[in-house]
């Protein structure tokens, strides 16, 4: 079957990181097709369940959006402005403060405006389409194949594809064998993520559990093991509330209190543990839809390579998520950005094999994705401690400013001598300071290399033999330990 028609660029997935590629492509003056599975009411929905997510952003993320496109946000899009995050100890009795102001999305109208600016900048889209797969000559990806709307089977050709289609994306799946782009995503890396977005009526104020003006995260490997609960605040009487787990963990933990809990149920217990809500009676909001679902998320380092022949992705099919906090939406759509910016860039030059594609690598890695690989290390070794270690490592191993560099994926000066003359006591909370050090001392090692990232497609499988060694050995002494 032939081509329907060919554009210079397929936009896969209208959702955050595919909205933006696609109007960062079509304004600079690029035939853009915009594909998406879904109603034009319903842009950017993941799956049946709605937009699951947890829908938090940072303000640094949206200024710069603006910078690079000056598209502005307010309401309706903009739910409810936050002044930070604070991330609670099992005991609630520690908590760090890290990020900035931030913002709590009302998710659906922020698709559809971004959505609307790609087609005000020219890209055509269509809509109710089911990718099926990338088109291949040669080992290169021209296009990709399908069913529209009425089932018919359709191929569209392009110069570029961007794929936008999220973790589970069937086009990186079905890519040809390259030695670039992995098609596969480790079990292990991936978090299991429910959420709700529910009416209540408070009971009393405890900003341990609820603050208006703060996005709260829960780390209890009983409650969320290898993950985390969390609570937003949305605005009048309502919250997003949802936690991951991972499933090893949850395994683990389980066998280990001879219990047999799924993440739904672990939910609804997450909820019932909020003493904030009055009379434990809350009603799911519902709006587009939206109210309740579930998904997975990605909590490792973008992918190696975003590009290879005739292909980019952007956002969640390169697991783009934040390793620790697994928040997507801000490198989504630093990403779509970009992509958008080297599809043309490497169109207008004539070269879009992985050559003529690298630049956007080299652009991500040095806008957001330098960091990623150190964070994944401390995921790690955060999901290989209890709740009683984390209790006492919130007081006492890290303070306030120490906490926050590592958040931002930058290493604070941390020794054994200097704890010990503080208030380091018994075996194994001494222990966990060691691997404390130990994973701090890796960062450190993946950020040096992560900024030598290859400036051109020749360097890379040394560089990234050098990634996966050093990742191998944090792994490989990082185990799940949750109870």
């Amino acid at each position: 079957m032939e081509a329907k028609k060919s554009y210079d660029i397929i936009v896969a997935g209208a959702g955050m990181a595919g909205n933006l590629a696609a109007a960062v492509a079509a304004k600079k003056g690029k035939s853009v097709l915009l594909l998406d599975r879904n109603d034009p009411e319903n842009v950017g929905k993941k799956n049946n369940w709605g937009w699951t997510c947890g829908d938090a952003v940072a303000g640094s993320h949206l200024d710069y959006i603006t910078s690079k496109t000056g598209i502005s946000f307010s309401k309706p899009e903009l739910d409810v402005k936050v002044e930070g995050v604070y991330a609670l100890a099992p005991d609630l009795n520690s908590k760090f403060l890290f990020d900035g102001v931030g913002y709590v999305l009302d998710r659906p109208e922020f698709e559809r405006k971004i959505r609307d600016v790609a087609i005000k900048s020219g890209a055509e889209y269509v809509t109710q389409f089911e990718i099926e797969g990338p088109v291949v000559e040669n080992g290169k990806v021209c296009g990709i194949f399908g069913k529209d709307k009425d089932k018919n089977h359709v191929i569209y050709g392009a110069k570029v594809v961007i794929d936008a289609l999220g973790i589970s994306t069937v086009l990186r799946r079905r890519l040809p064998d390259n030695k670039f782009v992995d098609k596969n995503v480790d079990i292990d890396d991936v978090e299991s993520t429910g959420r709700y977005i529910i009416e209540f009526e408070l009971d009393h104020e405890d900003k341990r559990y609820y603050d208006p003006e703060n996005a709260l995260i829960h780390l209890n490997q009983e409650m969320a093991p290898g993950g985390y609960g969390w609570v937003f605040p949305k605005s009048g009487n309502k919250i997003n509330v949802g936690l991951g787990v991972q499933k090893r963990s949850l395994d683990i933990r389980n066998k280990a209190l001879n219990r047999n809990d799924t993440l739904q149920n672990l939910i609804d217990q997450y909820i019932a543990w909020l003493p904030i809500i009055k009379n434990k009676e809350y009603k799911i909001f519902n709006k587009d839809n939206n109210g309740k679902g579930i998904w997975s998320v990605a909590v490792r380092r973008q992918m190696e390579s975003l590009v290879t022949d005739g292909y980019m992705g952007a956002g969640d099919s390169m697991v783009m998520p934040n390793p620790i906090s697994a928040g997507g939406i801000g490198p989504a759509m630093v990403s779509g950005i970009l992509a958008g910016e080297n599809a043309v860039r490497a169109i207008e030059a004539n070269d879009t094999s992985v050559n003529g594609l690298w630049q956007y690598n080299v652009d991500f890695n040095s806008e957001y994705g330098y960091k990623t690989a150190g964070l994944e290390v401390f995921r790690s070794y955060m999901q290989s401690l209890n709740n009683s270690t984390l209790n006492y490592g919130f007081k006492n191993f890290l303070s306030v400013k120490e906490a926050n560099e590592i958040a931002l994926g930058k290493m604070p000066e941390l020794s054994l001598s200097s704890k010990f003359s503080m208030v380091l006591k018994g075996t194994m909370n001494i222990n966990a300071f060691r691997e404390l050090l130990y994973a701090v001392n890796k960062m450190k090692e993946l950020n040096a290399i992560y900024l030598k990232y290859p400036e051109t497609p020749d360097q890379f499988e040394q560089w990234r033999k050098k990634v996966n060694k050093s990742m191998e050995e944090a792994k490989e002494r990082f185990k799940p330990n949750p109870i």
